[in-house]
């Protein structure tokens, strides 16, 4: 997929290191680093901060672990972001990337607010594949650790596509084993976006003010904020430009499509 496909969290550097100046965050909390390739960039930053990056990712891959080695700046937590969010302090800003369904993702934001909380910090929250194909649709890496009343049925061997709300047998843009779709997009509790509504949601009737943007490109940039912090005017400036842009919305869909063609071609290939 790396090959044929960006989809890197990290090709939103240069959006996610002014933003970071902005609103002088120092400690960094980064969940899913997978190969490690926003992890490095976010390394640097807190390098040359004086900060510090923790990663939370109970198994990153190969090329993440030997980066990790030749850094002694970056605590790694091998553990699920649910079962360590709580321990964490005094952290500026944090990047979600890690499960993409709704019940992590809600339950990763409300442990975040609350840590927050407790350390007198504004929100500030950075999130990952907030657009197609996870914005409606769950996907589960270890859908053993969904509660049952949350998980979709799924499927590791389906696939999705632009145009059908179904999975597909063998078919489209699938996981290969390495994670779950769910069959069925849309719907309650179901897709990262839908987290994030139904947490801003529960949040203003407990009297929050959070602002969002989304930069519409490499399966969607979110920026989930306080709009009371004392950087919130600046940083919102900064974002409004690229905030669900049509001429990136089309280019996204564009680059999915070839890519889904190229997919659909491979698999006639290997019917033949």
């Amino acid at each position: 997929m790396s090959k044929l496909l960006i989809h890197s969290m990290s090709e939103f550097a240069s959006f996610v290191l002014p933003a970071l100046q902005t609103c002088n965050a120092r400690r960094i909390v980064e969940i899913g680093a997978e190969h490690g390739g926003m992890s490095a960039t976010l390394s640097q930053y807190c390098s040359d901060a004086s900060g510090q990056l923790i990663c939370i990712d109970p198994s990153p891959s190969k090329d993440f672990i030997e980066w990790l080695g030749t850094t002694s700046s970056v605590t790694h937590l091998a553990c699920p972001s649910l079962e360590v969010i709580d321990a964490q302090s005094d952290i500026d800003a944090w990047f979600v990337d890690g499960d993409h369904n709704w019940f992590t993702v809600i339950n990763e934001l409300r442990a975040i607010r609350a840590a927050c909380e407790r350390s007198a910090r504004p929100l500030l929250v950075f999130m990952h594949d907030v657009s197609w194909p996870c914005a409606r649709r769950d996907s589960y890496y270890a859908p053993q650790r969904i509660p049952a009343e949350f998980c979709h049925p799924h499927s590791f061997d389906d696939g999705v596509t632009l145009d059908s709300s179904s999975v597909l047998h063998e078919r489209g843009f699938r996981g290969l084993g390495q994670f779950a779709w769910a069959k069925q997009e849309g719907g309650e509790r179901n897709g990262v976006l839908t987290a994030v509504e139904d947490f801003v949601s529960e949040q203003s009737d407990a009297g929050a003010e959070y602002a969002w943007a989304c930069i519409p490109a490499v399966f969607g940039l979110g920026v989930l904020f306080d709009s009371r912090a004392p950087w919130a005017d600046q940083l919102a400036d900064q974002l409004a430009p690229w905030h669900n842009h049509p001429l990136l919305m089309a280019l996204e869909e564009n680059r999915l499509r070839n890519y889904l063609a190229v997919l659909d071609w491979q698999d006639r290939q290997n019917i033949g």
